[in-house]
C-alpha cells in the first residue's frame, strides 16, 4: 500500500503529518511512502531528509492523491482533495467531521474510510495515539510564552537594586492537558497561578502543579463526561462558575483559557463584564478560540483590545511551533495508522474501541461517531 503525505494549504498551517524519522517505520510495515515536494519545508523539513529516510517525493498534490492508497493529513481535506482521493482510499486528519457534512458528503461520494483523529478515544493503549493531547501540549506552552511577550510586566518576583518587583498572578480555566502545561510554564517562569476546572479530578491535579485551585465548593460529580472530557453544565451551574471567575480576574493579570467540550461550541467563561474588572494591561489567550472561544470578546486570528485588556484569539497555535508539533503529530498517526496494518494491508474490526470512536466514514456510509 502507498501512503500519501500532501503539503498543508490551509492559512496559518505549517505543520506536515509525517516528518522522515517517522518515513522508516512505515517502511518496516510494507508501506511506501509518497511526499508532496515540499511537504515538510514549513517545519523545516527538507525533501532531502525525506528521501533519505526512504520516501518516494511526487511533483503535486493532485498526483500524489491519486496515486496513494492511504492518505496522512493535519487539516481536514478540502472539497477539491477529497473529491481528487482515489475511489475506495483512506485518510487521517483532524477532521471535525461534526461540523462538515459537506465534507462528509465528499468523502462518502469517493467510499472513503475516513479517520477523525481527534475522536480518538482517551484509553490507556490509545495513549500515543493521543493528538490532542500532544497538540494541546504545545499550545499550553505557547499561550503563556504569548501572555509574558504582551503583558508590560515581568511574570516572575525579582529582588533588584531599584527595589522588589511583585510577581505577575496568572489564571488558567480548564485544566486539561494544555491547562495543565500552562500552569507548569506559568510556574516556572515565576508567577503566581491560579487553576479552575469543574472536574473533580482536576483539583489535585492543579494543586500538584503548585497552583491553587480555585471553586472547589462548585465542584459536582456530574461535570465529567465520556473520555475524562469536561461535559456541558446546567445555566444556573455556569452563571455560578462566571462569577467565581469575574471575582479572580479582576486580582489576576493573565487569563489563560482552554476550556472545551467535545463537539460542541466553546462554553462561555469571560463575558464582557468580566473583561472590564481586569486590571489595565492584563492579557487573555483564548485557547478556545477555535471552537467559538472562551471569552465573549476573542476574534479568531486575531489580537484586539478593549477596555484596556489585551485578548488573542489564536488560530492553530500548535503550527507556532512546527517542528515539534509535526514531530509529535507524525508519532500519533503512525502508531495509529501501524496499529491498523496488518500484511500490508489496513484491516478494520469494528468492534476495536478506537476504530470505532475514530472512524466516521466506510464504504460509502457515515458512522454514528461523526
Amino acid at each position: 500500500m502507498k501512503v500519501g503525505v500532501p503539503r498543508e494549504t490551509a492559512a496559518g498551517e505549517s505543520r506536515v503529518a509525517i516528518v522522515p524519522e517517522t518515513v522508516g517505520k512505515l517502511a518496516k510495515a510494507g508501506l511506501e511512502v509518497l511526499v508532496e515536494k515540499g511537504a515538510g519545508r514549513a517545519a523545516l523539513f527538507a525533501d532531502e531528509a525525506y528521501t533519505k529516510a526512504g520516501a518516494r517525493l511526487v511533483d503535486s498534490a493532485q498526483a500524489l492523491l491519486g496515486e496513494a492508497d492511504i492518505v496522512l493529513k493535519v487539516d481536514p481535506p478540502t472539497l477539491a482533495e477529497a473529491g481528487g482521493l482515489k475511489e475506495g482510499a483512506a485518510v487521517f486528519s483532524y477532521l471535525q467531521a461534526w461540523s462538515s457534512p459537506e465534507l462528509l458528503a465528499a468523502l462518502n461520494a469517493r467510499r472513503v474510510t475516513a479517520f477523525s483523529v481527534e475522536q480518538i478515544p482517551r484509553i490507556t493503549r490509545a495513549q500515543s495515539m493521543d493528538v490532542l493531547s500532544s497538540q494541546a501540549t504545545i499550545a499550553g506552552y505557547k499561550a503563556v510564552l504569548l501572555a509574558a511577550d504582551r503583558l508590560p510586566r515581568v511574570l516572575p518576583m525579582l529582588v533588584t537594586a531599584a527595589g522588589t518587583l511583585a510577581p505577575a498572578r496568572v489564571l488558567v480555566l480548564g485544566a486539561g492537558v494544555a491547562g495543565l502545561m500552562a500552569i507548569s510554564m506559568a510556574r516556572r517562569l515565576g508567577a503566581v497561578v491560579e487553576g479552575f476546572d469543574v472536574r473533580l479530578a482536576a483539583a489535585e491535579q492543579v494543586e500538584s502543579l503548585g497552583a491553587k485551585f480555585i471553586g472547589k465548593e462548585l465542584l459536582g460529580a456530574g461535570a465529567e463526561g465520556a473520555g475524562g472530557y469536561a461535559k456541558e453544565l446546567a445555566a444556573d451551574v455556569e452563571a455560578k462558575n462566571r462569577e467565581l471567575i469575574k471575582k479572580h480576574a479582576a486580582d489576576n493579570n493573565v487569563i489563560i483559557s482552554t476550556a472545551a467540550i467535545p463537539k460542541k461550541k466553546a462554553p462561555l467563561l469571560i463575558p464582557e463584564d468580566t473583561v472590564k474588572v481586569m486590571k489595565p494591561g492584563s492579557v487573555i489567550v483564548d485557547l478556545a478560540a477555535e471552537t467559538g472561544g472562551n471569552c465573549a470578546l476573542t476574534v479568531l486570528g486575531q489580537e484586539v483590545v478593549a477596555h484596556g485588556v489585551t485578548i488573542i484569539g489564536p488560530r492553530k497555535l500548535p503550527a507556532a511551533l512546527p517542528a515539534h508539533a509535526s514531530q509529535m503529530y507524525s508519532r500519533n498517526v503512525a502508531t495509529l495508522l501501524l496499529s491498523l496494518v496488518k500484511n500490508g494491508v489496513l484491516a478494520l474490526d469494528f468492534k476495536d474501541e478506537v476504530v470505532a470512536g475514530a472512524c466516521v466514514t466506510h464504504a460509502g456510509q457515515t458512522r454514528g461517531a461523526a
